[in-house]
């Protein structure tokens, strides 16, 4: 069945002309109308663009010239920019807004010859850690539909690991591509900050976002990731290295790797259930080689509450171009304080606005210095204390998620236990360094993911670490239910 090959299967059988890209694009094409109603992945298809995208790589492969991702189509998160495809950050203030220009990531896939196959759900703007702040629609829980994806990516993530799409794009602000494949058995790798463009990517907080890989193994993300790194002079904050490199992906091995283990990261802030089955692959991984010490990183208990300041104050910046005037939502006003006013009322749900007021709050005067300059300081430490571990350890290792997949809206009372969903992943944003989250095994039939940081530009070795992790525990890997 070609929705259940890998994105290398694909794309190694397309060339081999064993099947078409057309014959691909439509099964998935197929199987998204067929079973994404159980699911809500997806927010939109684009049949008509994804086969002619197809029929063009086509011509390509007949030529012999096919590229890195030969006819695999690819599900994009709705608040990556495609050109003539409605792109909403799952937002009614965005409602029929349809880019003039593809994000860099969507060229560069472009360029490789994949096909874009639809824009998936998110948390609006990429806010939340469920998908449940979606204007338009609930996304679900493969593996147990009355679950949550997680979020903010649960849309690229549901689709991947129910085999709507054999890879996806995300955005990963907090943990939100990290934290939703964990809670969907899948794999989410975060670049270092800067490793891969942002340009086109609708901004949530700048120094925070970065666009990442979802797939079904870590092959596959580091595929994508290979094609959506590199320089990109149209974004100032895109790093002058070159893309991600990953001939040696196969290469390493677990013998005599110095993992570090933050006690931050276990005991109160994990349930047991899950420590328990990261404590299991810690067992098996050591038994491989691998060295694990007990490290104390004092600043990761400081890192939700500064993010929570970070993340609104940008987001209060970036989220003042929609005013009603130039693009998207506009509601009928009486002068342009009322027209604003009246706008991002009927336009932006409870949590963005939320999150805009904090933010504004925190930057305003007088609280400047005591909120959003003391969380940057902060910030700093948490830098510096993992820069003290990489000193003696290659990697960090933690849960990704604290729980497994929870009910949907069994948190929304609760917006506390919502936000330390990040309370892992978080630290990886605020230090600019790369993470990836593998599926480590199960906990009442539901997935774990364990999460593998390392320092900045070490996005080459955390992949071949997570490769040869993911080969070492066979018994994590695993389907969900299938109609």
């Amino acid at each position: 069945m070609l929705t259940g090959l890998s994105a290398f299967e694909i794309a190694a059988k397309v060339r081999a002309k064993e099947v078409s890209c057309v014959e691909v694009a439509q099964a998935f094409i197929d199987r998204v109308g067929e079973l994404d109603g159980q699911y809500g992945a997806f927010l939109r298809l684009a049949p008509e663009v994804t086969l002619e995208q197809a029929a063009a790589v086509q011509e390509r492969v007949d030529r012999g010239e096919a590229g890195l991702l030969a006819g695999v189509p690819i599900a994009l998160k709705d608040n990556i920019s495609t050109l003539g495809i409605e792109t909403t950050c799952a937002s009614k203030i965005l409602e029929g807004y349809v880019p003039p220009f593809n994000a860099t990531v969507v060229e560069q896939i472009l360029a490789a010859d994949g096909v874009v196959l639809g824009k998936t759900n998110l948390d609006e703007f990429a806010m939340g850690a469920s998908t449940e702040t979606s204007a338009y629609q609930l996304t679900k829980n493969p593996w147990d539909t009355t679950r949550s994806p997680g979020g903010s990516s649960g849309g690229s993530a549901a689709a991947v690991a129910a085999e709507l799409a054999p890879v996806a794009l995300g955005s990963d602000t907090g943990g939100s591509i990290r934290q939703p494949a964990s809670l969907c058995g899948i794999v989410g790798f975060k670049p270092t900050y800067g490793r891969t463009s942002r340009y086109g990517l609708i901004a949530f907080g700048s120094s925070l976002d970065q666009i990442g890989p979802l797939a079904r193994n870590v092959e596959d993300a580091a595929l994508l990731a290979s094609v959506t790194s590199g320089k990109d002079p149209r974004d100032g904050t895109s790093l002058p290295n070159p893309p991600i490199d990953i001939s040696s992906l196969k290469s390493r091995s677990l013998k005599g790797m110095k993992v570090a283990v933050p006690d931050e990261m276990f005991g109160d802030a994990t349930s047991p259930e899950v420590q328990a089955v990261i404590e299991e692959a810690m067992k098996t991984l050591e038994a491989e080689g691998v060295v694990f010490t007990r490290v104390s990183i004092p600043s990761i208990k400081l890192g939700v509450t500064t993010y929570y300041i970070i993340a609104p104050a940008e987001a209060s910046s970036n989220l003042g171009r929609f005013d009603g005037i130039r693009y998207g939502l506009r509601a009928e006003g009486k002068g342009h304080i009322d027209l604003v006013e009246k706008t991002r009322s009927a336009g932006f749900g409870k949590e963005v606005k939320t999150r805009i007021m904090i933010g504004t709050y925190a930057l305003s005067a007088g609280y400047y210095d005591a909120y959003y300059v003391r969380a940057q300081q902060v910030r700093a430490i948490m830098q510096q204390e993992f820069a003290q571990v990489y000193q003696d350890y290659d990697f960090v290792l933690s849960p990704t998620s604290p729980i497994t997949a929870f009910k949907i809206g069994e948190l929304n009372q609760d917006p506390l236990a919502l936000k330390l969903l990040d309370y892992c992943t978080i630290p990886a944003n605020m230090g600019g360094m790369p993470g990836i989250s593998i599926n480590a095994g199960f906990a009442g039939g539901l997935p774990v993911g364990l999460q593998l940081l390392a320092a900045p530009l070490e996005d080459e070795s955390v992949l071949q670490a997570a490769y040869a992790i993911e080969k070492a525990l066979p018994g994590a890997s695993g389907r969900p239910p299938m109609p």
